[in-house]
């Protein structure tokens, strides 16, 4: 009886170990000291959770199903590392990313839930040396708020790669009484090619309402478009963005108070541009810096900001960071030196910090 006992308590842990053999819980604790300048409420310093990245814990997955056809999943939720806190007001335990699919090495990726889109792929991952992170995110001036960062209800086809060219394509449900409103799509095209990468990416959301009466509001259609390249010389690696926002929820403002009790509109015709370098000055260490700008086409509402950074690998997974961003608001601006997860509150900001990734 012991020996049947022991037996099948031994194929009880072989199993359990099989089945969550490809699955990887991974994360990022991400917290640095902040100091804000310029906004309504003065300086402000506090310690502040993903500053270089946001802080999360995740869980993905894959299932081989033979024939080169795989099952995906990922489930990601953000964390504030400073309090122990969800990053959200929502309370969504997997706020940042949730999705699953089918992979195939000939047909693409196709993954269906919580996702990025790929206008906000394109920046952080080609146009912004900053990785959309630290004191110079572009994220400052660039509109990446909302859903124009991430989308519930979505469809995501992630194409394979052919001679360096690899597509997206993005569809959110809006999933409200008519068929088209809230909804969002978007696509992105992509080569790459030993040092040269470039993608090209657009974003389209559908702002109409519905009343109680069921009744269609129409409003105006957003729409981004980015193209951003980045090339590494070896000595240095240069960065560069150039995108177009048209539309009221294309030019959303991270913080539309930093200056004012009154919120500050938000353009609808706005041009972005960036350009940048990372610069290796050691084995460990590495210089970022970035002068970006936006020019509000409607209200004349602009914004310029230079940014510097740097990065210290203590090891594999850990980094020490610091960095110091100043930007300057025109004609009633409303833009804010933030990071990656902080929107900020002025128009001056330093921090240094600490990134541990498993």
């Amino acid at each position: 009886m012991k020996k049947t006992l022991m037996s099948l308590a031994i194929l009880a842990a072989s199993g359990a170990a099989y089945a969550q053999s490809n699955v990887t819980i991974y994360g990022i604790m991400d917290v640095g000291f902040v100091s804000e300048h310029g906004g309504k409420n003065g300086t402000v310093n506090k310690v502040s959770s993903g500053v270089a990245n946001a802080s999360r814990l995740g869980f993905k997955g894959t299932e081989d199903l033979g024939g080169g056809l795989s099952a995906v999943f990922t489930l990601e939720s953000g964390i504030k590392a400073d309090t122990g806190e969800l990053d959200n007001a929502n309370n969504q335990l997997f706020n940042r990313q949730a999705f699953v699919g089918l992979s195939s090495k000939s047909a693409g990726t196709l993954t269906l839930g919580r996702q990025y889109t790929p206008w906000y792929n394109t920046l952080s991952q080609v146009g912004d040396p900053f990785a959309a992170g630290l004191e110079g995110s572009a994220k400052n001036l660039f509109p990446a708020v909302g859903v124009n960062v991430r989308n519930s209800n979505s469809v995501v086809w992630k194409s394979p790669e052919f001679y360096g060219v690899t597509g997206e394509l993005f569809y959110a449900f809006g999933e409200k009484k008519n068929a088209d409103t809230a909804r969002q799509l978007g696509a992105s095209i992509g080569y790459q090619n030993g040092p040269l990468n470039i993608r090209l990416a657009y974003n389209n959301i559908n702002n109409d309402t519905v009343t109680a009466a069921n009744t269609v509001v129409q409003n105006q259609i957003g729409h981004n478009t980015l193209l951003a390249v980045n090339y590494d010389f070896k000595v240095l690696k240069a960065y560069a963005m150039y995108g177009t926002n048209k539309g009221p929820t294309a030019n959303a403002l991270p913080n539309p108070t930093a200056y004012t009790a009154t919120p500050v509109a938000a353009s609808l015709d706005s041009r972005t541009w960036l350009v940048g370098a990372t610069i290796p000055v050691s084995a460990a260490g590495s210089l970022v810096g970035s002068w970006s700008s936006a020019e509000d086409k409607t209200f004349g509402r602009d914004g310029d900001q230079a940014a510097i950074g740097y990065l210290h690998s203590l090891s594999k997974r850990t980094t020490a960071y610091a960095s110091y961003a100043k930007l300057r608001n025109k004609h009633g601006a409303s833009y804010t030196i933030g990071n990656n997860a902080d929107v900020g509150t002025g128009h001056e900001g330093y921090a240094v910090g600490i990134r541990h990734m498993f």
